[in-house]
């Protein structure tokens, strides 16, 4: 998660009746002439591993990762269409398709309902996918990205369902499809009808396969249960981020089940690249250019 940094500013915090009546700026003294300078909040964010503090615009040029230990901060649904696709060449898909309640859940007297339309309201997305066509250095191609921050990117009947038409229409049209995956697995609210969806997807993967379509599958941090034992890891090629966790049950879980302790580097992307589940690990700032050879690959 991206945090602002909150450094003093040199203010009483008594002189304001709450922080929202407080300034939003943060005074800093340079090193190299001791002035002030004010810097407006959302400049600066700090690295979620070695917590350094980083500008917005150095991390935009360097597809945000971090500058000091190469850490690849989580980033929006909207920032990865940008970063894997040309601009303004991305049309989204199946948004009419909406999450219904068939369970009627609720948890601590709140509908799911209700937490959804929350969610809709605070992240401006209406759900933990979205499905598009764009160009990828001009190569057509179909897109799907999950969104961790709504509801841990799980898989419900929506996301199933906006995925699996996604790949049909990549299988119709024979053009590549890219998923990039980032979810904590199915989603509890739907019960059985969210297992369905790893089934359904995996229906699609066969889909792409007999029309010839590539289908290459993004696996980012993390990428955990059924969207890891479903279409996630049924890409053609298979690529991870550095460092990402990918795995169905979590090592805790795993560990007091077979009362042995882990690897250090267990369910990491370097150990899944080494014992042959992934085909590759590719840095963020590599990733479209190194898409778009395989795809020219694939092709010839």
């Amino acid at each position: 998660m991206q945090n602002n940094i909150d450094s003093p500013d040199g203010q009483n915090n008594n002189d304001y009746e709450s922080w929202l009546d407080r300034p939003k700026y943060t005074n800093v003294k340079t090193l190299e002439d001791r002035t002030e300078t004010r810097i407006p909040q959302g400049t600066w964010v700090k690295c979620e591993n070695c917590l350094s503090q980083l500008s917005i615009e150095q991390l935009e040029k360097n597809s945000y990762v971090c500058l000091k230990c190469d850490e690849h901060l989580t980033i929006s649904t909207d920032k990865w269409i940008s970063l894997l696709s040309d601009k303004n060449s991305f049309k989204e898909l199946f948004s009419q398709i909406k999450t219904s309640d068939p369970l009627e859940f609720k948890t601590a007297g709140n509908s799911y309902k209700d937490k959804i339309s929350l969610l809709q309201k605070k992240l401006q997305v209406d759900e933990a996918v979205k499905v598009g066509r764009a160009t990828l250095n001009d190569i057509p191609i179909l897109l799907s990205v999950m969104e961790f921050s709504f509801i841990g990117g799980s898989m419900g009947s929506v996301v199933g369902e906006r995925i699996f038409l996604a790949m049909k229409m990549a299988a119709d049209k024979k053009i590549p499809f890219i998923s990039v995956a980032r979810s904590g697995g199915a989603r509890m609210h739907e019960g059985i009808l969210s297992l369905m969806q790893m089934a359904k997807t995996s229906a699609g993967t066969s889909m792409l396969s007999k029309a010839g379509s590539p289908f290459i599958s993004i696996i980012t941090q993390p990428t955990m249960g059924g969207v890891t034992a479903s279409f996630a890891s049924l890409g053609d090629i298979i690529i991870a981020e550095p460092r990402t966790q990918i795995g169905f049950a979590g090592p805790r879980v795993i560990q007091e089940a077979v009362k042995q302790k882990l690897p250090k580097n267990f369910q990491s992307a370097e150990s899944l690249l080494e014992n042959g589940f992934l085909d590759m690990i590719v840095s963020r700032n590599n990733l479209k250019q190194t898409l778009s050879q395989i795809i020219n690959i694939l092709k010839n």
